[in-house]
C-alpha cells in the first residue's frame, strides 16, 4: 500500500520515470490500423509497436482495458468550473423554493454582509418554467447580497441587496446586448441577462482562490478522463495563476487557452507555448449572442414562445470583423459563440469579410456551440473553412424545451453535428462545463444515441444526428486535436506522437450503449505520465 501511494505521489509531481509499457490492452488507435502488442512510451511519445522495451520502463498489465488518445473537452471553463464546485451548487434543483433554500441554508453559515453565490439554476427545470423573481429569495436572505447564476452563465438573480449595489432604478436602461427583467409595476425582477450581469459588483477571488479553483476542476478533469481542456474565455489573471501552478510542478491537464477578447496587449503578442507545450495560448474567444434558455440567443425569427423578441446580439457584426482582423493578423484562432441562427449567420458573414494571406481556412477560425444553423449556413461552414465546436449534451438537456423556443421545423436544424460531418465539417466535442457535466462518457452517449439519460424519446431527440462510436470519439480525440491546430502529436495512437491516453475499464466501440455511462476510467495519462491512477477505487 506504501508502496503505491509513493508511486502515485512521484507521478503527480512529475518526478515518475516517463518510460510506460501497457500491457495486455485493447487500444483503439483512430486511424483504423490495428495495435499489436503492448503500447510502450519513451520520453513522453508513443513508440512503433515491436520495438524493444526500454530498460527501467514501468509496465503496467491492463488485463484486456481499453486504450484511447487522450480525451478532450473542446469547449470548458476551467475556473468556472473551479468555482461552481466552490460555491453554492443549484445545479438539478426542481424548484425556485429549492433554490431558496440551498441558498438560505448556505446564507445561514456566513457572517452578515458576506455576498452569497450560487450557479446552476434552470428554470426549464421547474413546473411553471418561469424565470423568478427576487422577493422570496430576498425575504429568506435579508442580511446577505445574493448573485445566482443560471446553469448556462448567461442570465443571473440578485437579491434586494445586490440590487441595490448594482444602481439599477425604475428608469435604467438595457445596456446594449442585455436585458434587465421587469415585473408588471416596472420593478427589477432579479433577473439580469447578459450583459447586464455586469452591473452586479461580485468580489473579485483572491490569487490563492483562482489556484485553488484550478486546481479543483483540473482534480475533475483528470479523474473523468480528460488529457486536455479548450478553455474558453481566460483572462490575464487566471492565466497567470495557471503558469504559477505549472511552473510549481502542480499542473498536470493539458491546457488549450482561449484568451478572453478583451485582453488585447496579450492578443497582440501572437501564440505562446510553456516549454513542454502543456500550457498553449493560440486562441481568441469572442460572443455573438446569448443563450437559447434564457432567450438571448439572437434568431432570425422570432422566438416561438415569445414573439416579438429575437434575442441578444452580444457583439454585431463589424466588432467580431474587426476582432477577427485582429487575430488573423496576430497569428490567433477566434472562436466565437453563437448559439442562434442569426447570431452563426453574423459570424459567418465576418469570417467571409476577414483578410489574411492564404486563406481564412488556415487560421481554423471556430464557432463554438454552432447550436442553430440557418438555411444554407451549414455548407458555409464548409466553404469558409469554419469549425463548429459542439457539445453533444446540449441537445439532450436543452430538447424537452427546445422546440417550444424554436417551433417544429427550426429545431430540425439545431445540434446537428452529423449534417456538419456530411460536409466534412471538423466538429470538435466538449461540454461546455460547468453549464454540463465535465464527464466526456455522457458526451459520448449524447452523440451516439441522441437520448437523455433517463426519460425522452426511445429512439432519441435526433436520431437523424446519431454518430458511431467510432465518430462520437473522434469528436473528443482527432477533430479536437485538429482544433488546436495539434493534429500531428495528438488525437490517434501512432508511434511518434505524444502519449496522451485515456484507459477505460471496458471496450467503447462494443459494449451496449447504457455501458458507456458506466464505463471507469483506469488511468488517465498525459505526456507519457499517469496523472491520475482509478484502477484501486
Amino acid at each position: 500500500m506504501l508502496a503505491a501511494v509513493v508511486t502515485a505521489f512521484l507521478h503527480l509531481s512529475g518526478l515518475a520515470p516517463q518510460g510506460l509499457e501497457l500491457k495486455n490492452a485493447t487500444v483503439h488507435t483512430g486511424t483504423g490500423a490495428p495495435w499489436s502488442g503492448s503500447l510502450v512510451v519513451s520520453a513522453g511519445r508513443i513508440d512503433a509497436p515491436g520495438q524493444p522495451v526500454p530498460a527501467g520502463t514501468e509496465s503496467l498489465d491492463l488485463q484486456g482495458a481499453f486504450v484511447v488518445a487522450g480525451l478532450q473537452d473542446a469547449h470548458g471553463h476551467l475556473d468556472g468550473l473551479g468555482t461552481a464546485l466552490a460555491e453554492v451548487n443549484l445545479t438539478g434543483t426542481k424548484s425556485y423554493e429549492e433554490v431558496i433554500a440551498r441558498t438560505a441554508a448556505a446564507a445561514a453559515k456566513l457572517p452578515k454582509g458576506k455576498w452569497v453565490i450560487g450557479r446552476g439554476w434552470d428554470q426549464n427545470d421547474w413546473v411553471d418554467k418561469v424565470m423568478p423573481h427576487h422577493v422570496d429569495l430576498s425575504v429568506e436572505t435579508p442580511d446577505h447580497p445574493v448573485w445566482l447564476v443560471r446553469i448556462d452563465g448567461h442570465a443571473g438573480l440578485a437579491n434586494l441587496r445586490a440590487l441595490r449595489q448594482t444602481g439599477i432604478e425604475r428608469d435604467t436602461e438595457d445596456p446594449a446586448g442585455g436585458r434587465i427583467l421587469r415585473d408588471e409595476n416596472g420593478d427589477a425582477t432579479g433577473v439580469l441577462i447578459d450583459k447586464a450581469m455586469g452591473s452586479v459588483p461580485v468580489p473579485e477571488p483572491t490569487s490563492d482562490q483562482i489556484r485553488e479553483r484550478l486546481l479543483a476542476a483540473q482534480q475533475q478533469c483528470l479523474s473523468h478522463g480528460l488529457t486536455c481542456v479548450h478553455d474558453a474565455g481566460v483572462s490575464r489573471i487566471v492565466l497567470e495563476e495557471m503558469r504559477v501552478l505549472h511552473l510549481s510542478k502542480q499542473w498536470h491537464l493539458r491546457t488549450y487557452v482561449m484568451l478572453a477578447s478583451d485582453e488585447r496587449e496579450l492578443i497582440k503578442k501572437g501564440p505562446w507555448h510553456s516549454k513542454d507545450h502543456l500550457i498553449t495560448v493560440r486562441a481568441v474567444k469572442g460572443y455573438s449572442d446569448g443563450a437559447l434558455g434564457s432567450r438571448g440567443a439572437s434568431l432570425l425569427e422570432p422566438y416561438a414562445d415569445d414573439p416579438g423578441n429575437r434575442g441578444l446580439v452580444g457583439m454585431p457584426k463589424g466588432a467580431i470583423l474587426e476582432l477577427a482582423q485582429r487575430c488573423a493578423d496576430a497569428g490567433m484562432q477566434l472562436c466565437v459563440h453563437a448559439i442562434g441562427d442569426a447570431g452563426n449567420r453574423t459570424v459567418l458573414d465576418a469570417f467571409a469579410a476577414v483578410k489574411v494571406e492564404g486563406g481564412l481556412a488556415a487560421r481554423r477560425f471556430r464557432i463554438e456551440h454552432a447550436q442553430v444553423i440557418g438555411e444554407g449556413d451549414f455548407a458555409r461552414f464548409q466553404q469558409l473553412g469554419v469549425l463548429a465546436a459542439m457539445q453533444p449534451t446540449h441537445l439532450t438537456s436543452d430538447m424537452p424545451w427546445a422546440e417550444s423556443r424554436l417551433g417544429p421545423e427550426r429545431v430540425l436544424r439545431a445540434y446537428a453535428w452529423k449534417s456538419f460531418h456530411k460536409l466534412g465539417v471538423v466538429v470538435p466535442f466538449g461540454s461546455d462545463f460547468p453549464v454540463e457535466s465535465v464527464d466526456p462518457r455522457k458526451g459520448l452517449f449524447a452523440a451516439v444515441t441522441t437520448r437523455a439519460e433517463s426519460g425522452g424519446p426511445a429512439d432519441g431527440f435526433r436520431p437523424d444526428q446519431k454518430l458511431s462510436r467510432e465518430e462520437a470519439i473522434r469528436g473528443f480525440t482527432q477533430h479536437a486535436a485538429y482544433g488546436m491546430f495539434a493534429e500531428q502529436d495528438l488525437g490517434t495512437i501512432e508511434a511518434g506522437k505524444i502519449a496522451d491516453l485515456t484507459v477505460f475499464d471496458r471496450n467503447l466501440l462494443t459494449c451496449p450503449e447504457n455501458d458507456l455511462l458506466q464505463a471507469k476510467v483506469l488511468l488517465t495519462i498525459v505526456g507519457g505520465r499517469v496523472v491520475y491512477d482509478g484502477r484501486g477505487k
